[in-house]
């Protein structure tokens, strides 16, 4: 996925600067509540609470958050008015989007989105009709730069990863996992002194369409818009952007 994955790097760095804010925290707490309550307390054996608990340390939220977010949601407390709701639709050059919520409004947040996708020139669907063309994987992103390419493959391999890719282009190493391997994986990263940019569980599209030019910039900003919702934790494309695209765009 040219493009994609130095785009998660971007929205990771910027992440960092938003938590200052509280937007972020406040995200990840409802993340790792949601998912202490579906799928228990303990990150070892959840691995949606083990990749919420990585992303929100990676934006350096304080541990007692992270522990009250949890007792919370494996307590069955603080999530019960929550909702989690997914729309999808279409951006520039018919570029397939997720969008991740949880709501306790969901006519608030069904409004807010629909007017994200008019208003930055896209189109929202009915349910399923993209997402189709996504799998639900566990993702590493290494600095190329900064990481051996053969160390990273015998352990991603070692430890059950699916595949590993060289990506020069886009100055990454992706590793990617099923759900269930995510945790062998970044629990043999971790023992091996390894951090990568990115860990998380994404939705992988089959395909990417490639964007370029004004249609480009049009399309990032839509995903912007829509990130930038209170009710939104994910969201999720299938474009394909050149880095200096990225970049431009990104400066």
């Amino acid at each position: 996925m040219a493009g994609h994955n130095k785009w998660s790097s971007i929205k990771h760095k910027k992440a960092a600067v938003d938590a200052k804010r509280g937007k972020v925290f406040t995200r990840y707490i409802r993340e790792i509540t949601i998912a202490a309550r579906t799928g228990g307390g303990d990150p070892d054996a959840n691995p949606r609470l083990r990749a919420a608990i990585t992303a929100a340390k990676g934006v350096n939220m304080p541990k007692d958050n992270i522990e009250r977010a949890v007792a919370r949601g494996a307590g069955g407390e603080g999530a019960d008015n929550m909702e989690e709701i997914r729309y999808e639709g279409y951006g520039q050059g018919g570029v397939a989007i997720l969008v991740d919520c949880v709501t306790d409004n969901r006519n608030r947040t069904v409004s807010d989105v629909r007017s994200a996708f008019t208003k930055g020139g896209g189109n929202m669907g009915e349910s399923g009709c993209v997402s189709w063309m996504f799998h639900q994987k566990g993702q590493f992103i290494f600095d190329r730069e900064a990481v051996d390419e053969e160390k990273i493959m015998d352990i991603s391999l070692e430890a059950g990863a699916d595949d590993v890719e060289d990506k020069p282009d886009e100055g990454c190493i992706k590793v990617i996992s099923t759900v269930a391997e995510f945790g062998h994986v970044q629990e043999a990263f971790e023992v091996a002194g390894l951090e990568p940019q990115v860990a998380e569980i994404s939705w992988i599209p089959e395909n990417t369409i490639a964007v370029e030019g004004e249609a480009a910039e049009k399309l990032l900003a839509l995903l912007e818009r829509l990130e930038d919702l209170d009710d939104v934790q994910n969201v999720y494309s299938n474009y394909d952007i050149s880095e200096e695209e990225l970049e431009r765009t990104a400066g």
